[in-house]
């Protein structure tokens, strides 16, 4: 059987990781795979996580399963941190949350969700968007289509388009947003926007579907929220896919969950069976470790400071290179090509580099991003900085 089967290009994304390694150029840098890095380059555990892990040493006296929705602690503390401490919605206990592997994991739970219980329904998803939305859905057999974003020729967040868009989505179908942080632009919306879309929504009654990857890394953990919380509080049903792979340092131990706002209780308690049961034909039970950390974070005040502190600093780190960025491409006169740069969010930009660039950056100079110009913020350093904005010039026909 194996020796019929298809050979599968690299997915995009993680395939840099090996081209990165194999690459001998010593001032090679890697701009693609989403993790943040420090100044040295490394992808620091948080002091936060390390007491955190230290504590459960301590404290853990079982290995036994922790059922399909996950750590009860994690989700006592997360609801809050994403709603809001004086949230209406779960005051009205009218959200659920189920523990998932990763922000990825949340989105195949609420992909298989759809396929059990609207399959007829299309899921819209914003041009460009992360790749791997097309895959989850895909790989259930879920429609999808796409709205406009991004003006390809300007390099920048094309809103007419988008609301034109919205408007036309078929009445009852279901929309992907993205909180914060949009990957793989960077572009977001104001608060006036998220309220004409909020319209849009409540006219059509379409079915929002926020992905929440990066809440701390935009403007701060509560404004980053703030898209989430007006859908929730404003609209009968979200559903919504959190990570604590950035905001914690958590990448490997894939810790996420899928959010569901209901109606009323009643609802609630359906949608919160049905992802039990898609979770039990998925993984049955999420794995503890990573919710064990961030439930032990949150629920220390002392921890929770730390980690607190510890997200501002990098997010202003983030926000640092990339002022950075557009100033050392100021020499080169390319300062106002890149400006967008400055003006994103969170860890990714759309740099509005063409893949026939991207392609000279890493055969010359050892550069790796997406060859759709995207490239994470926290993957350069002060150090590399002049090396890589002096190859960009280069090969933007700037000397």
């Amino acid at each position: 059987m194996f020796g019929q089967v298809e050979l599968l290009p690299a997915d995009p994304i993680l395939g840099l990781i090996e081209a990165f390694n194999q690459d001998t150029n010593p001032l090679k840098i890697d701009l693609g795979v989403g993790v943040y890095k420090d100044a040295l380059g490394n992808t620091p555990i948080l002091k936060s996580v390390r007491e955190a892990e230290a504590l459960l040493l301590t404290r853990e006296t079982t290995k036994k399963y922790i059922g399909s929705h996950g750590d009860p602690l994690f989700a006592k503390h997360i609801l809050p941190l994403v709603f809001g401490e004086a949230s209406s919605v779960l005051a009205e206990q009218r959200a659920t949350l189920t523990q998932a592997p990763g922000g990825t994991g949340a989105l195949r739970l609420a992909a298989d969700f759809l396929r059990r219980n609207a399959p007829e329904k299309t899921v819209w998803i914003s041009n460009p968007t992360w790749p791997n939305h097309y895959a989850i859905f895909d790989s259930v057999g879920i429609k999808h289509a796409n709205y406009a974003y991004v003006d390809s020729e300007t390099n920048r967040l094309d809103f007419p388009a988008m609301l034109a868009d919205l408007k036309q989505i078929p009445q009852g179908d279901v929309v992907l947003l993205h909180a914060c942080c949009h990957n793989p632009t960077g572009f977001d919306l104001s608060t006036a926007q998220w309220q004409e879309v909020l319209a849009i929504l409540q006219e059509r009654e379409l079915l929002p579907l926020i992905d929440f990857a990066y809440q701390g890394f935009g403007e701060g953990l509560d404004k980053d929220a703030a898209a989430v919380r007006l859908l929730s509080e404003q609209l009968p049903e979200v559903m919504i896919t959190a990570s604590c792979s950035k905001n914690f340092g958590l990448y490997r131990e894939r810790i996420g969950s899928f959010i569901g706002v209901a109606k009323n209780t009643d609802d609630m308690e359906k949608l919160r069976s049905q992802m039990a049961s898609v979770a039990r034909a998925n993984y049955s039970n999420p794995p503890a470790h990573g919710s064990a950390i961030v439930g032990t974070i949150l629920a220390s005040t002392e921890l929770n400071t730390l980690w607190r502190s510890e997200v501002d600093d990098m997010r202003n780190r983030i926000n640092t290179l990339r002022q950075q960025f557009v100033t050392a491409l100021t020499p080169y006169g390319l300062a106002e090509k890149f400006a967008c740069v400055a003006e994103q969010q969170g860890m990714f930009s759309y740099s509005g580099l063409k893949p026939h660039e991207v392609a000279q950056l890493q055969k010359e100079f050892g550069i790796y991003m997406v060859k759709t110009g995207r490239m994470n913020i926290a993957g350069y350093n002060e150090q590399n900085l002049p090396y890589l904005c002096q190859a960009i010039a280069s090969v933007c026909g700037k000397k």
